[in-house]
């Protein structure tokens, strides 16, 4: 994975997420009425519930903000009826695309998802079909500028806490960990006062796809920006080099 720039991902994704903190606070929002329902609205008592708070966090969305979406959720629990779906399929030059989403109606999304492959030139696939390629990790990443830390010293305070793999960039740090023990790392290094640029399980690449054809990129990007603009879809993954 080196040579891939978490952070400057990370700062492209927020670049792009601060044109539309709209969409972001609505994705954040069902996360925590979701979060809510499952756990209960007490962060002590709820691990995922803290984990979509520090998302919420690393996204600059405010604490008044956060607070309120927990309220609604408490107050809403037993008419919350989102649930997580999964959409695996193909991009032009056979680039592989994941797409999550949180919805509470999974024809219209469905629907949604697939008007966005077809219009760039890709297919949905079956389950199974590309996410094969991709390893599921808690991912954790440190923006150098904001860390004081010295970066041995990071990595064994990473590691004692239950990371798996600890790596550095020219502009980051990347933690890497067992989905199961993304919380309890996490928590461990907040409590450190480690400040993150971005924490959360997310879909890695085994091997990145370099796209070079003016067409098969523009009709890639057609399909990421109409999956962008669905308040449905919660993330999207794909194999693509960014680099």
């Amino acid at each position: 994975m080196s040579g891939h720039s978490k952070f400057a991902n990370i700062k492209h994704k927020k670049e792009k997420n601060d044109a539309a903190k709209g969409k972001v606070f609505t994705i954040i929002g069902r996360e925590i009425a979701v979060a809510v329902k499952e756990g209960g609205p007490d962060p002590a008592n709820n691990s995922r519930l803290r984990d979509v708070i520090a998302k919420a966090k690393a996204n600059n969305m405010p604490n008044d903000t956060i607070d309120r979406g927990i309220k609604k959720a408490a107050g809403e629990m037993g008419s919350v009826n989102y649930e997580y779906v999964t959409y695996e399929g193909y991009g032009p030059s056979g680039i592989a695309i994941i797409v999550e989403a949180l919805t509470d109606n999974k024809n219209r999304t469905y629907s949604n998802v697939r008007n966005a492959f077809t219009k760039g030139s890709g297919t949905i696939g079956t389950q199974g079909c590309v996410s094969y390629m991709f390893d599921k990790k808690g991912q954790i990443v440190i923006d150098r500028e904001e860390c004081e830390m010295d970066p041995d010293d990071l990595m064994m305070m990473a590691l004692d806490a239950g990371a798996e793999d600890f790596s550095e960039e020219e502009d980051s740090f990347e933690v890497l960990t067992d989905p199961d023990d993304f919380s309890m790392v996490r928590q461990a290094l907040e409590d450190q006062g480690i400040p993150m640029a971005s924490a959360e399980v997310t879909m890695i690449p085994q091997t990145y796809v370099t796209l070079t054809d003016e067409t098969d990129i523009r009709q890639l990007n057609r399909t990421l920006d109409l999956l962008d603009d669905d308040d449905d879809v919660q993330a999207v993954y794909t194999n693509l080099d960014e680099a």
